[in-house]
């Protein structure tokens, strides 16, 4: 993706991108994994534009995880779309602190909405922390309007749920962390899905992060289908994630 312009307010951070054929599909149409690595991103982009980059935050023993993200669909963007990427701080739901983001065209339109939830985490006991504790900068909560369902705990159907697959976590789906990127998940939820909705667009989309997939670890994959929904969870041991799509 080609970075254009970017824009720091004192509530928001955007960016445009221009998507490629990298970030599309074989119709030309965007990746669900460009989704969630565009968002993910940005809320980095926005807090190394406020002097708390990765290694400031390291140095703090406080670094945040994503937990949850929901998105919905209103027009799947395609190749060399200008997208300008909004994200905000949305306050803090008991340990979980709440951003929201925007993808829209250069008419203003929103393409894609989102909404996640993410845990602080002492990187090297692997605890959590308290919202409170965080030392960076006040959580801020920005009331602004987002066509988007609230991010909820995904629940995959007691019965139904068929294996579907096995997938082996490579070395080129780690992030710097080592742990299979959470945009990467896109992937591999789209390469085991049904052929019929591997080829339709997607209108909504829920994960949770439950547990962080290592190299070498082998996801036990499961799935359901309910007529336009697809249920799908990940295991390698315990639960690594559950998600929902919507077509």
């Amino acid at each position: 993706m080609e970075y254009l312009t970017q824009e720091l307010t004192e509530t928001t951070f955007s960016r445009e991108e221009e998507l490629t054929f990298a970030s599309c599909d074989v119709r030309k149409k965007m990746k669900l994994s460009t989704m969630l690595s565009m968002m993910a991103s940005i809320a980095g982009y926005d807090y190394d534009a406020r002097g708390l980059t990765y290694e400031v935050l390291r140095d703090m023993h406080q670094v945040f995880l994503l937990a949850r993200i929901t998105l919905k669909v209103h027009r799947l963007p395609e190749n060399r779309d200008i997208l300008k990427v909004t994200t905000w701080e949305n306050g803090v739901r008991g340990v979980h602190m709440r951003r929201c983001f925007d993808l829209s065209d250069r008419e203003g339109r929103t393409c894609v909405a989102g909404r996640s939830s993410w845990i602080l985490v002492d990187p090297d006991s692997r605890k959590i922390l308290r919202p409170g504790l965080f030392t960076g900068k006040p959580i801020a909560e920005v009331e602004r309007e987002i066509d988007c369902p609230e991010c909820k705990k995904v629940l995959a159907p007691r019965e139904g749920m068929e294996e579907i697959g096995r997938r082996k976590v490579r070395f080129t789906d780690l992030d710097a962390n080592g742990h299979l990127y959470s945009g990467n998940y896109g992937n591999v939820i789209w390469d085991f899905l049904p052929e019929e909705l591997q080829l339709r667009d997607l209108k909504e989309f829920s994960i949770n992060y439950n547990h962080e997939a290592t190299l070498g670890e082998e996801l036990r994959l499961t799935g359901y289908r309910v007529e336009d929904r697809y249920y799908m969870m990940g295991q390698a041991g315990e639960p690594c994630f559950t998600c929902e799509c919507v077509f």
